[in-house]
């Protein structure tokens, strides 16, 4: 497959599920420089998995431009609306295309900023019937107003939501109100409609990751073939 026209979506890897081509299937936001190993976190998933790389995430994944978290770091971009959209309309027919999939359902996960981008995902297109947020970067500037503000259908659609609990005891002012907003996300996706898993496990954000994956594709895996 070719690159978007941003070059910023690549190629990724397609697992078909036990349910053939016809499985609902999982995207899973994924970094092409430090890949995400879901091979055993993945192991009880029934829904095909599909990687989807997204280079340069502090552009491509960010709802709209920001300063950078730290000294000396770039700004981010806010790309985001580019990125889905070229997800939604190119790279995902391209997918489903090529490895002949005819899901009935489809799922987008991520991590981080990964997590922040699946959520605005769900909330920008019913393309997506659930999403797992998985230490979201949440604590994004306007992020928890920006979808307070957002009119979306949630009915019979689902969201997992999850953090560590020593989170928000990050040094960064900006990174301490992260469990809150997630609290807040959840409680807007239930007024919308959307059933909703928000769970706060144990560690910080770059501990227990592959827990995290496990418990939100497992979620996804339940909920997409219930």
């Amino acid at each position: 497959m070719e690159h978007a026209a941003s070059g910023y979506i690549e190629q990724g890897g397609v697992r078909v599920g036990a349910g053939g081509v016809e499985a609902p299937v999982i995207y899973v936001v994924d970094s092409p420089e430090h890949p995400f190993d879901l091979g055993g976190v993945a192991a009880g998933v029934t829904c095909s998995i599909v990687r989807v790389p997204v280079a340069n995430w502090n552009d491509s994944l960010t709802p709209w431009p920001a300063p950078g978290l730290y000294r000396g770091e770039p700004d981010f971009g806010g790309n985001a609306a580019h990125t889905l959209a070229d997800l939604c309309e190119r790279v995902i027919p391209a997918i489903e295309r090529e490895a002949k999939l005819c899901p009935t359902k489809r799922a987008i996960c991520g991590y981080s900023l990964g997590g922040l981008f699946s959520l605005y995902a769900f909330a920008h297109r019913e393309f997506f019937d659930a999403c797992a947020c998985l230490s979201g970067s949440v604590w994004y500037e306007g992020w928890v107003e920006h979808l307070r503000g957002l009119d979306f259908r949630g009915n019979g659609r689902f969201a997992y939501l999850s953090i560590g609990a020593k989170e928000k005891r990050a040094a960064l002012a900006a990174l301490k109100r992260v469990q809150d907003n997630m609290a807040q996300c959840a409680d807007i996706l239930r007024e919308r409609g959307c059933t909703v898993e928000y769970a706060i496990g144990p560690g910080n954000h770059l501990s227990f990751i592959p827990e995290r994956f496990a418990a939100g594709l497992a979620a996804l895996d339940a909920f997409l073939n219930a």
